[in-house]
């Protein structure tokens, strides 16, 4: 047994390559992990689960419970912004169970324990990344099983990877963080992916699964950033248009503001929102990364937000764990 610290890095949801009952699999799953920022928990072995955060504190009696261990005590030494599209929630759930199972000498099963920590439910892109980093697409779920309610919790398994390529190392993502209300999550996320569904367009998935196939898939292969970047665009448009009621247009306010600024800087390319938002991004390279930072801070100073801008490199690999004996 031993101190055990594990980081993983954020994700971008690039998008969904179906949401239509009229199709055989639902969701799939479009994305990228990416380096920076990152959670990071510590753990000890314990007699009783101990954390300072409430949210910690319920991942880890769910990972003493799955891991049939005594307790663990966990620190959260650093935090992803939760609920704008960066995935912490599955993030910190991982993280923590990783944590919890190093720290007593087991060896995580992450992919088959994230059901039961309520994760993975509907994206596999979280997981995948978690374990591998990378650009990653999922194979989603069969569509027969979809319910009007949710499944009971852990009644699911993790969609399988069916593509992953790791992304040069001189690419960088963009990604935007502005003060606005958080995106939806829990309930609320459940709801209005239920309706979304219900009255998806199903020719929308065909015409992505046409840009999967023959434009992101092969620019993801080939490290050819523009490809890449216009399909991830057009993806994340096509699935806009599946959310317009929801959210209130192809994107939620503000992020559409300043996806459309950021659709003007020359250097960027793929601009969208990550997941339910307000998280926007987009990919440029180390050459011209100053450049589109400094187009982020004006399109956030123009329309008078506050907001974070951060650079990061796509995640090479998964969560780290290390060990103080």
């Amino acid at each position: 047994m031993a101190t055990a610290t594990v980081s993983a890095g954020a994700r971008l949801h690039v998008g969904f390559q179906n949401l239509s009952l009229a199709r055989e699999r639902l969701y799939g799953g479009i994305g990228v992990g990416l380096a920076e920022p990152r959670v990071t928990v510590t753990a000890e072995p314990a007699a009783a689960v101990t954390a300072d955060d409430p949210l910690v504190r319920t991942y880890a009696t769910r990972a003493v419970d799955v891991l049939d261990v005594s307790g663990v005590a966990i620190t959260l030494e650093a935090s992803l912004p939760r609920h704008v599209g960066l995935g912490s929630g599955t993030q910190l759930a991982l993280a923590v169970l990783a944590a919890t199972a190093r720290a007593h000498g087991l060896e995580p099963q992450v992919r088959t324990h994230a059901p039961a920590m309520g994760r993975g439910g509907r994206s596999g892109v979280g997981v995948a990344t978690f374990e591998s980093g990378g650009f990653v697409v999922d194979a989603g779920h069969p569509t027969n099983r979809f319910t009007t309610e949710p499944p009971a919790e852990g009644d699911w398994t993790v969609p399988p990877v069916v593509a992953r390529h790791d992304l040069p190392a001189d690419w960088r993502f963009l990604v935007v963080v502005p003060d606005a209300d958080p995106g939806r999550s829990g309930d609320d996320e459940d709801a209005s992916m239920r309706a979304v569904v219900e009255r998806a367009d199903p020719a929308i998935a065909d015409e992505i699964a046409g840009v999967v196939t023959r434009k992101l898939l092969p620019a993801a292969a080939a490290g050819r950033l523009e490809p890449f970047g216009e399909a991830v665009a057009e993806i994340g448009r096509k699935n806009g248009a599946w959310y317009a009621d929801a959210q209130g247009g192809v994107f939620r306010p503000p992020a559409g503001e300043l996806v459309e600024a950021l659709e003007e800087c020359q250097v960027l390319s793929g601009v969208g929102q990550s997941s339910w938002g307000p998280v926007v991004y987009g990919v440029t390279d180390t050459g011209h990364a100053d450049e589109a930072e400094a187009a982020a801070a004006d399109a956030l100073a123009d329309r008078g937000l506050e907001g974070r801008v951060i650079l990061a490199e796509p995640a090479e690999g998964g969560a780290r764990c290390g060990f103080d004996e």
